[in-house]
């Protein structure tokens, strides 16, 4: 094999640094393995990476001129060509680079960190693995609707089931109910145990789901961190029923990961939506995303239906009724309202008792039944 067809068979990836130090070293640890090609700011990249089809890696500083790094992770995240939207991006960060700066590089869409000054062992290591997984991915892209990470659905995979379920159930008039997960804190816990581990967890929140569901619903990974289950035929208490479940098993769920125990909590959301000819995946996607706010904003580590935010929220706000946590604020938990209980907080728990009742209920009906 020539030379020329020897450096066209390596995977290429570019650096984008203001420093041509910390671009001539990356070259140098890489250049045996990768066709490495660099810029020297993130608009300059942004131009390679648009037009360069070839590229499958980005590392990419922070700090630079014309465009910065979350000006370039923005760009690519937000691109129309699905291929450069979905390409790895790892953040190249420094001393001057906070906790709070890696969470901002997260939150819109960082694959993974390397800290400088970097060793060729690391650079190489993060090279190579978001190299293959890129590859790997395409490869899922073009034959299958499957995530790579988790083996669940992807996003596009779950929107063609739930329009199929959805139309289903406008025409012969049954229930379908949708249930949306969001693993809490984990962009704190990707920066605490890095990547591997962060994914590790995410296939154990995976392994979990696949062990409840049934074989006529569907799970799907639509997110970083964020999951969705298809429940046909479910109707709210059934859908609560399952989510329950699931957050339970979560919670009381840890893996091994080289010596550390990680272990994780659920938010959940329960949608049961009106069957219509209206409906659409997107107008119901994003009611359930409100729901699942709410379990977010309340703590984590709980489940919301519909049913209790619609309740929380149509309460009136009478001035007779003061409260610690007020009667717009939003839903506690089981174990909360005791702990208020037992502080003597009766009236600070009185405006969500409704919404309690309904999250007990199933248990008090099987009780009633076993008794």
């Amino acid at each position: 094999m020539s030379e020329k067809a020897q450096e066209q068979a390596k995977p290429r990836l570019i650096m984008v640094d203001d420093s041509r130090v910390m671009r001539s070293a990356a070259s140098k640890m890489l250049g045996a393995r990768f066709d490495v090609v660099v810029a020297e700011n993130g608009l300059e990249g942004w131009k390679q990476i648009r037009h360069d089809q070839q590229i499958q890696v980005v590392f990419s500083d922070l700090s630079m001129p014309e465009l910065d790094g979350y000006g370039l992770l923005e760009k690519i995240r937000t691109c129309d060509d699905p291929g450069i939207a979905g390409m790895p991006v790892i953040i190249v960060t420094g001393a001057e680079n906070d906790e709070e700066a890696r969470e901002k590089a997260l939150n819109m869409g960082a694959t993974d960190f390397i800290t400088k000054p970097f060793n060729s062992t690391d650079l190489l290591a993060r090279a190579t693995a978001h190299a293959n997984y890129q590859r790997e991915r395409k490869a899922l892209a073009e034959q299958s609707t499957i995530d790579p990470l988790t083996g669940l659905g992807n996003q596009l995979y779950f929107n063609g089931r739930l329009k199929q379920e959805l139309a289903f159930a406008a025409r012969h008039g049954h229930s379908v109910s949708l249930v949306r997960a969001d693993v809490d804190l984990f962009n704190k816990l990707f920066i605490k145990v890095g990547k591997e581990a962060a994914d590790a967890v995410l296939k154990d929140v995976a392994k979990n789901i696949a062990s409840l569901i049934r074989k006529e619903d569907t799970a799907a990974r639509i997110g970083l961190s964020q999951f969705a289950v298809l429940l046909p035929t479910a109707d709210s208490a059934g859908a609560a029923i399952f989510a329950n479940r699931l957050c339970r098993l979560v919670r009381e769920s840890s893996i091994d990961y080289k010596g550390n125990r990680l272990a994780a909590t659920l938010s959940i959301g329960v949608l049961c939506p009106e069957s219509h000819p209206g409906a659409t995946p997107r107008s119901v996607i994003a009611e359930a995303n409100v729901v699942l706010k709410a379990a977010v904003d309340a703590g984590g580590n709980m489940v919301i239906t519909e049913a209790e935010l619609s309740e929380q929220q149509s309460l009136p706000s009478a001035p007779q009724r003061p409260s610690v946590e007020g009667p717009r604020s939003a839903p506690i938990n089981v174990e909360k309202a005791l702990a208020l209980l037992a502080e003597g907080k009766e009236e600070s728990v009185r405006p969500h008792l409704s919404a309690l009742k309904a999250r007990l209920m199933p248990l008090l009906k099987l009780m009633q039944e076993k008794s």
